[in-house]
């Protein structure tokens, strides 16, 4: 297998367990903060963060060069993706809301396919997502149709997210697209935010978990997809993003002694098989392209 193949897939398997480290700290969060205030602390924190971390003053030169359609249509990717699901949290179980959002990365994956083969790998894949997600845990108590619709418009922006961030990874201003996305989505959310909820940006007691989610949840992660899209197609990197709640089982099993069901196992082997096949599939596609 190419090296430059591993690499990508191992970026997006760091990039799964930051985000799932920071899921305890936006945990809470979201007992004394309303979602639109964690998302834009969330986004001016790793604004912050980006600029420093990739010395983003150096691209001011550049922008009127930019191919800024792109850009934009990735910045309100990432804006629209964290509100909706963040928001979604609020009306649904957290596993049925994951459970909804991976159906625009699962899909966009699934619209991608150009090799017969590859159905099996995108179905597997499918299937052990929705054996994963809690479906039993919605209930007419807990069920929102509003947080469904945004959970899957979160899941949408996501697999609109994957497609521009490809393009974007393409452009010749490695990590500065990123850069120019998050504080873009900073920009956008931050005056809501103050309207919305003025004193709840200024409770400075929250703001170092708000940092924490800043560099967990967006400036490691985001950075390390945009790596990883330089070599991963949107079919290998919407398959792989089913790892997310796996390694979520699988860190809870560890970690915290949480059971995983019959079901559950059964959802592992299948997201495994799926990630292991496209990944081989990928690779062999890209040796006979270099031979």
């Amino acid at each position: 297998m190419p090296n430059t193949q591993l690499t990508a897939v191992l970026y997006m398997v760091l990039s799964m367990v930051a985000y799932q480290i920071s899921a305890s700290f936006a945990k809470q969060l979201f007992e004394v903060l309303d979602p639109l205030t964690v998302v834009t602390l969330r986004l001016v924190f790793a604004s912050i963060l980006v600029i420093l971390m990739f010395k983003s003053w150096r691209i001011l030169k550049q922008l009127p060069d930019l191919k800024w359609k792109d850009l934009l249509l990735y910045s309100a990717s990432v804006c629209f993706m964290n509100v909706l699901f963040y928001a979604s949290l609020g009306r649904l179980p957290q596993g049925i809301a994951v459970g909804l959002e991976f159906i625009g990365p699962l899909a966009l994956a699934f619209f991608s396919i150009q090799h017969r083969g590859d159905y099996l790998w995108v179905m597997l894949a499918i299937l052990g997502v929705g054996l994963m997600v809690p479906w039993q845990d919605a209930n007419a108590e807990n069920f929102s149709y509003l947080g469904a619709a945004m959970a899957l418009g979160a899941g949408l922006f996501w697999a609109s997210y994957i497609y521009f961030a490809q393009k974007v990874a393409r452009q010749n201003i490695g990590m500065h697209a990123l850069s120019i996305a998050i504080v873009l989505s900073a920009l956008a959310l931050l005056p809501m935010s103050a309207v919305h909820n003025p004193s709840a940006l200024i409770q400075f007691e929250y703001w170092p978990q708000a940092l924490m989610i800043a560099l967990l949840a967006t400036a490691i992660p985001y950075a390390l997809d945009l790596k990883a899209l330089k070599t991963l197609t949107k079919l290998s990197y919407g398959t792989l993003s089913s790892l997310s709640p796996a390694l979520a089982a699988i860190a809870g099993w560890l970690l915290l002694n949480e059971r995983i069901s019959l079901l559950q196992t059964l959802a592992l082997v299948c997201i495994m098989c799926a990630s292991i096949g496209v990944t081989y599939s990928a690779s062999k596609r890209a040796q006979t392209v270099d031979s």
